[in-house]
């Protein structure tokens, strides 16, 4: 795999973490070049400073050729503290290129030529100035071992020799080695802070990113799964790619609602269509049988047997065309407004199969006026719906009414206590001949959601442990309802 390729949780802290080592890499060379430097200009600084002290000193001395006097000068800095000392010896050479007197008389004799003392001093030799106006001179050769500071020891145009500072390069490297090893040390030091806080960070944000990517991903399996908003708060790129993906999780779950509604009521316009097609089929037929007994009961003579035949197929084509009313839902009746006295006698009608099983019945209508709505059919869904909610409250069960109307809608909300209904059961509620109990056909709430739907409006149940609810809908619109009643069936 290449690097670019990697997920962006390893990425960012390695691209972060590269670009602080090159960071402090390229500060601490910086900083060590910067040394160095600065070792070498306080060496040269130091040496003319000696140079500048020492010299006035010695030009007395040379002057009345006073080599001890001169011994004695040249040795005092390093007899004061010899440890401490920065350079490593100091040379007076006569305008002849000889030792006048040195530090170490041992390794630099008295008389002995600048040139024959090494191969440094070769090299400076050929390079020292002994005009008598020269300034001071500095020597660092490459290759030398040695760092030479020349400063004249003149008075008024007079030379009488040259003073030479020594350095050996060793000191100048131990010096720089320290200031290196504490250099290393403060880089290694700010890495180790720096990187794991990088790393931290990087992970850190990369965390809701690959979140989102997960999720993002998995969207098409149909999986819409929601963020915790705690695992980002902040309001950066990152906390707004959060919101832009709940907003999308949002409008996606918005869409599957309403795909699932489409479908379910292009489902139940279906089944509603076939139901009352068959229906229609039915009853033509059924009517002739009908009649065709009821006249056999009038002009005929049959025996007690015949009789008894007769009267169980009237009673069994008789359920029958019961059956075949309630899936023709005859929302055409011509019918009052709906008024707060239709809302009581529901409440009368039902009363009776509440207090047999002992069911307790809440009851909350406000209607101050009449509603241009068919008093028949609201009545038909308001009891349908009480007698399914009082059969499932059960005995000591609870039930409560609540219908409201305001300019624009009727709005009736019926709950009760009891066995809530699985999720399987409110996906086919409203589906002709669906039953949850032991009685009834399954025909009551397939009636509700036709007339509701004719109607313009709108029904929907949901269920939990303490109360299961139905709330319906009806929009006041007096042109969609004489335009529906127009359009359904007979």
């Amino acid at each position: 795999m290449r690097l670019f390729d990697l997920s962006l949780r390893f990425k960012l802290p390695l691209w972060g973490g590269g670009l602080i080592v090159a960071t402090a890499l390229a500060v601490s060379t910086s900083f060590v070049v910067q040394a160095w430097d600065s070792l070498n200009q306080d060496l040269q600084q130091n040496a003319e400073d000696i140079g500048r002290t020492m010299a006035p000193s010695l030009f007395p001395v040379l002057l009345h050729d006073n080599v001890w006097g001169a011994f004695e000068i040249v040795s005092l800095p390093f007899s004061a503290n010899p440890e401490t000392a920065l350079h490593e010896s100091l040379i007076v050479l006569d305008n002849d290129r000889k030792v006048y007197v040195s530090s170490r008389p041992e390794e630099h004799p008295v008389l002995s030529e600048l040139a024959l003392l090494g191969p440094d001093y070769a090299a400076l030799d050929g390079d020292l100035p002994m005009a008598a106006d020269a300034g001071i001179f500095a020597r660092a050769a490459r290759g030398a071992q040695r760092i030479f500071v020349a400063v004249p020891i003149a008075n008024d145009g007079v030379r009488l020799g040259t003073l030479i500072v020594t350095y050996n390069k060793s000191l100048l490297w131990q010096r720089f080695s320290r200031l290196l090893n504490r250099a290393f040390w403060i880089t290694l030091l700010v890495l180790g802070v720096l990187l794991p806080i990088t790393a931290y960070w990087g992970r850190r944000m990369m965390l809701p990113m690959r979140l989102v990517t997960e999720r993002i991903s998995r969207i098409g399996s149909g999986e819409l799964e929601a963020l915790d908003p705690a695992l980002y708060p902040y309001k950066d790129e990152v906390g707004q790619l959060f919101l832009a993906y709940e907003a999308v999780l949002a409008k996606l779950r918005e869409k599957a609602e309403f795909e699932k509604e489409m479908l379910k009521s292009e489902r139940m316009a279906a089944v509603g269509r076939l139901t009352a097609s068959i229906a229609h089929e039915i009853n033509n037929p059924l009517g002739g049988m009908l009649n065709a007994i009821s006249t056999l009961k009038r002009h005929g003579d049959p025996d007690p047997v015949t009789q008894k035949t007769v009267s169980l197929l009237e009673r069994g084509l008789s359920q029958i065309r019961e059956t075949v009313a309630a899936l023709l839902v005859e929302a055409k009746v011509k019918s009052r407004p709906l008024g707060a006295a239709d809302l009581e006698d529901v409440r009368i009608l039902v009363m009776p199969a509440a207090n047999k099983q002992g069911t307790r019945l809440s009851w909350v209508a406000a209607l101050p006026n009449a509603l241009p709505l068919p008093s028949t059919l609201v009545r038909q869904v308001l009891i349908n719906l009480l007698l399914n909610a009082i059969a499932a409250a059960g005995h000591g069960g609870q039930v409560a009414v609540r219908a409201l109307a305001s300019e624009s809608r009727l709005v009736v909300v019926v709950e009760n206590s009891g066995r809530p209904l699985l999720p399987e059961q409110l996906a086919r509620l409203f589906e002709p001949f669906t039953s949850f109990s032991d009685s009834g056909n399954g025909l009551g709430l397939w009636i509700c959601y036709q007339i509701v739907t004719q109607l313009g409006g709108t029904i929907g149940a949901e269920s939990s442990k303490e109360i299961t609810r139905f709330t319906t809908i009806i929009p006041l619109d007096l042109q969609h309802d004489a335009s529906t009643a127009q359009n359904l069936p007979d």
